[in-house]
């Protein structure tokens, strides 16, 4: 296989359509992609029916076109990341892995052109975000959320409205910013710094006021990002985390137990934001993101402080601080039920509290006039009166 044969399966993988978010190279399958959620086969000519471990290795490794460290990394930890630029038609996130002694490859599409908060709809309360001088913002999420666009937006209007220099660390870089009212430096693992930790820490040596760092992988990153966070610095980053209990939960479990109360303090005074994201399939094609949004006030940092309780849940504040910005992933849901954007069922089967969302589905659909049961034809059996000729006067 050469180079122009592995274009070309690139090229005709992204003509199945705008849906397509990541190509999939796997032994033992054809060509796929995964388009509006779902995986579907790509014909190429000469057809591929079941690629073999040959051919899937020879795409890995023109992709790493020879470079050490991810050759080496690739020996040592069984995948490597990189990223992969089509010509100038695509821009490629890429994991390659090893499973059962064979090579698979899975590319991310890239969008070419960063989106803005209005443009994707976000809520109004990313728009307020931008406007943070100091602290801690976490975006989280599962992979393939959208984590990734949701701050490539939020820097675009930190780009477009504020004269401050910006240093992003990234594995790889994704989003291109071009500088207009900031200055931005954008630095890649592997190429411009060897961790997240080591990137971070020399970050604050290069006078930025918004560093955002790909992910909070470990204890030492986050050590870093606190006491930036702590000395004047916006930090935007990632955690792969369901929601914002469970993000304040993995803040601390980074660290040991008798460490914890500190970091309760650390994070309550730094942190301001935590967004969280899910994508569901949207009606009539596609997807389409909820999200969650914790903003620190004086009743989430007390939580934060003395954790939750069976009275007090980030759940509940989040739930009853709409008044700042803030919202639930089930009131989100509703919302897009509300406006007929997304299923009763991929409501019920994304929502946080099933029960939350049964009673909230009940009203929308009373509201508007439908049934809110499918069960029909009960009625209570009446009872039968007294015999007119039974003979009683």
């Amino acid at each position: 296989m050469k180079q122009t044969e592995i274009d070309y399966w690139i090229n005709t993988m992204l003509d199945m359509g705008d849906g397509v978010s990541d190509l999939n190279i796997t032994v033992g399958r054809p060509l796929q992609v995964e388009y509006s959620g779902q995986l579907i086969p790509v014909k190429v000519e000469p057809n591929v029916v079941k690629l073999t471990p040959f051919q899937t290795e020879v795409f890995a490794l023109n992709l790493i076109a020879g470079d050490k460290r991810l050759l080496a990394d690739l020996a040592r930890t069984g995948s490597c990341d990189l990223s992969y630029r089509l010509g100038t038609r695509a821009r490629f996130r890429v994991n390659i892995f090893s499973q059962r002694g064979n090579y698979s490859t899975v590319l991310r599409k890239l969008p070419t052109t960063i989106p803005t908060i209005e443009e994707m709809h976000l809520p109004k309360a990313m728009g307020e975000m931008a406007h943070e001088i100091n602290g801690f913002i976490l975006v989280t999420g599962a992979t393939g959320s959208g984590k990734s666009t949701t701050l490539a937006a939020l820097l675009e209007k930190i780009n477009r409205e504020r004269a401050v220099h910006a240093i992003t660390l990234e594995d790889p870089i994704e989003f291109v910013h071009p500088h207009h009212k900031a200055t931005f430096n954008q630095r890649e693992m592997g190429a411009d710094f060897d961790t997240f930790s080591n990137g971070l820490r020399a970050a604050l040596r290069q006078a930025p006021k918004v560093i955002l760092v790909g992910e909070m992988r470990d204890r030492e990153t986050m050590e870093i990002g606190l006491t930036a966070a702590e000395t004047g610095h916006l930090v935007l980053s990632t955690l792969h985390t369901i929601d914002a209990g469970a993000t304040i939960n993995r803040c601390l479990g980074m660290f040991e137990h008798e460490e914890q109360p500190q970091i309760r303090n650390r994070l309550a005074d730094t942190l301001r934001w935590v967004v969280g994201q899910r994508l569901l399939p949207k009606i009539g094609g596609g997807r389409i993101a909820a999200f969650e949004i914790l903003k620190m006030t004086l009743r989430s940092r007390e939580l934060v402080l003395h954790a939750e309780s069976e009275e007090k849940t980030f759940y509940n504040i989040i739930a009853d601080g709409q008044a700042h910005g803030m919202t639930t992933f089930d009131q989100y849901i509703l919302r897009l039920f509300e406006q007929s954007l997304v299923s009763e069922e991929d409501a019920l089967t994304y929502c946080s509290q099933t029960n939350v969302m049964g009673r909230g589905l009940d009203q929308i659909k009373a509201s508007q006039g439908e049934a809110t049961t499918s069960i029909t034809g009960l009625a209570m059996e009446e009872e039968p009166g007294p015999d007119k000729n039974d003979g009683f006067s």
